[in-house]
């Protein structure tokens, strides 16, 4: 952070989990549903990425995507904020036999990436630490790592639901994903998402993404609390 004025925000002070803590670490990586090695290798394929390409995992996590993403030839920098993190999924590379990642301790705003623009950048469930603000910095940051035609994927929790209808859809939400203790995130980790982190509506980031130059190309909205975006960087 010390090239950073010291207004800017510091990630490594997020709500939520302590993911310095090993233990919540290896927790949250069990807990993963959403992201395990085939559905991250489905995304990989879905995204077109190949040997031919470069990737940027933004808030990589335990690196199961750069992981999936590395196996299939690609050159991979997993970027996240946690070192605990960053040392599991560098254990989880080894055991995969996963050689072509760099791992890099560092968040949205704080990435300094040294090497060409990139082919893609991709980001799940992650961006929710950032208040809106500074997704908005985050979006540019992104926008400037790709190359011409490059692509940006994001999936996290943003909200589509009505914004007067927010306690309903909050409450239905924890209901139909909570788990009860130890087989998965219970109804307090929901409920410490929504009062401690920085989930926003869909109206708010589509508007981000548009005036930090990207195109957005696709949008699926999963649910009325979960949304995806396929992205890319105009050409000129």
């Amino acid at each position: 952070m010390n090239s950073f004025p010291a207004w800017y925000f510091d990630e490594s002070k997020m709500a939520g989990v302590d993911f310095e803590d090993v233990a919540q670490v290896e927790a949250y990586d069990r807990n993963q549903t959403v992201s395990t090695p085939e559905k991250e290798q489905a995304l990989v394929n879905r995204l077109g990425i190949s040997s031919r390409h470069t990737v940027i995992d933004l808030g990589a996590g335990t690196g199961t995507f750069a992981i999936q993403a590395s196996l299939i030839g690609a050159n991979v920098h997993a970027v996240d904020i946690s070192q605990a993190m960053i040392n599991y999924a560098q254990k989880k590379a080894k055991i995969f036999d996963a050689t072509n990642i760099k791992f890099h301790q560092a968040g949205f705003l704080t990435y300094q990436h040294q090497d060409e623009p990139v082919d893609f950048v991709v980001t799940k469930n992650a961006l929710h630490i950032l208040p809106d603000f500074w997704k908005m910095i985050a979006f540019l940051r992104i926008a400037e790592l790709l190359k011409p035609k490059g692509i940006f994927y994001l999936r996290d929790v943003i909200f589509s639901f009505p914004p007067v209808e927010y306690k309903s859809s909050i409450d239905e939400w924890i209901k139909q994903v909570a788990k009860p203790e130890g087989q998965g995130w219970t109804t307090q980790d929901f409920e410490m998402h929504v009062r401690e982190e920085h989930s926003t509506f869909t109206w708010i980031v589509e508007e981000m993404l548009t005036r930090s130059g990207l195109k957005i190309l696709e949008v699926t909205y999963l649910t009325p609390v979960y949304t995806e975006y396929l992205c890319m960087k105009p050409a000129s």
